[in-house]
């Protein structure tokens, strides 16, 4: 999905008088053309989660028949993307010829490099009858002796993301390690991210990271004598034991890590050096990116 932030990535600012919790974000609405999404980071008061730059949570949506998603060709430089559904079906098509179903439960990692050009669509047959769609999808700045590194497209079916029970909580552990198991979906820094399922009065350590964050798919969550809502964004100090507590049933998204060290954005975008970013721009607009194969005639001009 295209970002329009152009800012410089930096650490979160602290509420003071919080032990455990800095702050509490709240998305806003962006339109993708014909559908909106809520985008957490980045922000103003938080530009990164460990190596976690940009969050969007889509849907859940309805389409009519003959709507849905297209969102045409687009380039990216300096990411890998992180594209994952709880319900619906998207198609990936890029310029490394991949073409790709995402379906719910399963992981898409793109990872751009020094360059890659992606479209993410629906299928005809997706399109011929009402449908409903619902996903996170999220960009990891890549570490800085892998910004220029060749793109690559990894995909990873809802049955190879490791599963667990906790203490009564249902716990997919999606990158990284966490609660005595660790996913094998690639990793490029030190990386965190799981989705719990909690009942209502049911409770949940969250697992330890350098820097992490919560957000509330759905439902409603306790710390203490907080109450996070649902599309609320906790971002925590690096502090072991956090609990929270579910007062309806809900969903989460945990993510974090190591951070890579400051980071530029400008659209899709993601440099410690700014050279690479207005190169990427000039590249894009002179047409030198790669095509998508069977995506050819569209393409997302450069913003402004």
């Amino acid at each position: 999905m295209s970002n329009l932030a152009s800012e410089l990535v930096q650490d979160c600012s602290v509420i003071s008088g919080c032990s455990a919790l800095k702050l509490v974000l709240k998305p806003k609405d962006k339109d993708l053309g014909g559908f909106d999404v809520r985008r957490t980071l980045p922000t103003r008061e938080c530009r990164s989660v460990g190596p976690w730059v940009f969050f969007d949570h889509m849907g859940p949506a309805h389409f009519e028949k003959d709507q849905g998603i297209d969102v045409r060709p687009h380039p990216h430089i300096g990411l890998a993307t992180v594209t994952y559904l709880f319900e619906g079906e998207m198609l990936h098509r890029d310029s490394l010829d991949t073409e790709a179903r995402v379906l719910p439960g399963d992981i898409n990692l793109m990872v751009a490099g020094r360059g890659i050009v992606h479209s993410e669509r629906q299928r005809k047959e997706i399109k011929a009858g009402p449908q409903d769609i619902h996903g996170l999808q999220l960009w990891l700045a890549l570490p800085t002796e892998l910004e220029q590194t060749e793109p690559g497209f990894f995909h990873y079916d809802k049955a190879e993301i490791p599963e667990v029970k906790h203490d009564g909580v249902h716990i997919r552990v999606m990158m990284g390690s966490a609660y005595g198991v660790t996913s094998p979906v690639k990793t490029l820094s030190e990386t965190l991210y799981i989705e719990a399922r909690l009942q209502a009065g049911h409770s949940l350590v969250l697992p330890d990271a350098d820097e992490k964050a919560m957000y509330v798919v759905k439902g409603e969550l306790a710390l203490r004598d907080t109450i996070l809502d649902e599309h609320s964004m906790a971002i925590f100090e690096d502090e072991s034991g956090i609990m929270v507590t579910a007062r309806r049933d809900t969903i989460l998204a945990v993510i974090g890590g190591a951070p890579v060290g400051k980071r530029y954005m400008e659209w899709n975008f993601v440099s410690s050096d700014k050279s690479l970013i207005e190169q990427a721009k000039a590249d894009w607009q002179a047409g030198r990116f790669p095509r998508v194969p069977g995506d050819e005639q569209e393409f997302i001009p450069l913003p402004g």
